[in-house]
């Protein structure tokens, strides 16, 4: 039997592997860390994944980094599941919106939070959130158009794509943005929190996503 040890945080991307886990009924050993605390930075953690950042899933000793890679292995390892189409443009489709969430929408939410990481001199950090929230808020728009095509990110069925894609929207939440003004946003939010995996982990990790929703 496969031995899974995820490393991961609330509210971070991790949520997106845990969901998927969830929806394949995984069985694994879960590992905290508390990034406000430096957890990521200490030794015994950068022995497993040296870049420092969550999440990191350990399978059989191996260690998978990236939430792109750890939701593909996934997917590929319980395939009974469907968690990615298995028509091969459709699949690569969905790399390809994985790829986008991975290099362009999260390292806008990243300039948000840590705009340290862009610039040195907090004189400038201003003006990197001010393009930053730009460049975020036109990313949560073509996930809006993407949604309207579709129920799904992947469309017509439930993929990897999903539990991650709601990582941001609920970031976008939580710093803010008007989700109110993107409706099918809206709408597909409602659709995974009716999935008992995706709700499992939202209530567990106390997702701001399930404010004012029974």
């Amino acid at each position: 039997m496969t031995e899974l040890t995820l490393y991961w945080s609330p509210g971070s991307c991790s949520q997106a592997v845990r969901v998927a886990l969830a929806e394949c009924e995984a069985q694994y050993e879960a590992r905290r860390l508390f990034l406000n605390e430096g957890d990521q930075s200490k030794p015994e953690y950068l022995a497993i994944n040296p870049r420092g950042r969550v999440p990191a899933l350990q399978v059989d000793g191996a260690v998978i980094t990236e939430v792109l890679a750890i939701l593909v292995f996934i997917a590929r390892r319980w395939p009974e599941r469907v968690l990615l189409p298995r028509e091969p443009i459709a699949e690569a489709q969905s790399l390809a919106t994985m790829a986008w969430l991975s290099n362009t929408v999260h390292p806008g939410f990243a300039r948000l939070f840590r705009p340290e990481r862009v610039v040195s001199d907090p004189a400038v950090y201003p003006a990197v959130r001010d393009n930053a929230r730009t460049l975020t808020w036109s990313n949560l728009q073509e996930i809006e158009r993407a949604l309207q095509h579709a129920p799904w990110m992947a469309g017509a069925a439930y993929s990897v794509c999903d539990p991650y894609t709601l990582v941001f929207l609920a970031w976008g939440k939580r710093l803010e943005f008007p989700l109110d003004e993107l409706p099918a946003c809206q709408d597909f939010i409602t659709r995974m929190l009716d999935r008992p995996a995706v709700r499992k982990v939202l209530e567990e990790e106390n997702s701001i996503l399930l404010e004012n929703r029974s």
